[in-house]
């Protein structure tokens, strides 16, 4: 498969991150996956804040469309900062994951006042690709239980309001208390967990 990696996070060398995004590479290379990479905070040429009123979009937008096209996987990759992922990434998001490329809407009762512009999505160009969120978080999991009841933690946000909208078959990684002083035999996990997954992606 062709994975097209959108890497979110601002050290994009020597970070938690960074390893992820390397070692995933690593092991998926190794069984024959083709990876398109895109290191946001590394691009030449940058998204402007997002503004509805700019349209048509940025000719970088419609390229970044294009690499998608081409490939069988999202995979975006960022940490996790007021219960949102890095602005970068959410940018990115806003820009490229847009309708009518993404999705559009179809009224259910079109000329009802009631419901209005009432309906139901319809996916688009990603319709039955594979999206893949990893986020990284600096507490434990019991710290995120509270806000996960009312889905405002990043990956439920991101599968139900982003990613079903555009039929994508949705996958996740979650790594909690991604501190500095992290000890190696947990980093150790961590990537292990992340060779594994490279393995298994179908």
């Amino acid at each position: 498969m062709k994975i097209c990696i959108i890497f979110g996070h601002h050290n994009t060398k020597q970070s938690f991150n960074a390893s992820i995004r390397d070692t995933f590479i690593d092991e998926a290379k190794k069984i024959g996956h083709e990876i398109d990479l895109i290191n946001l905070f590394d691009e030449k040429e940058q998204l402007p804040f997002y503004r509805s009123d700019i349209n048509p979009p940025p000719k970088l937008v419609l390229d970044y469309r294009k690499r998608l096209e081409s490939s069988d996987v999202m995979f975006l990759i960022g940490a996790c900062h007021n219960l949102r992922m890095n602005s970068i990434l959410e940018n990115w998001i806003d820009w490229v994951l847009h309708p009518s490329w993404f999705f559009s809407y179809r009224s259910m009762l079109p000329n009802s006042k009631f419901f209005g512009n009432y309906g139901y999505p319809v996916p688009g160009a990603m319709k039955n690709k594979i999206g893949i969120v990893s986020i990284t978080y600096g507490g434990p999991m019991i710290s995120y239980f509270n806000f996960s009841f009312f889905d405002n933690i990043p990956y439920r946000r991101i599968k139900k309001s982003v990613f079903q909208l555009g039929g994508l078959k949705t996958k996740y990684l979650r790594f909690y208390s991604i501190l500095p002083n992290m000890k190696k035999s947990d980093f150790d996990k961590h990537m292990a967990k992340v060779r594994r997954y490279a393995r298994n992606l179908k």
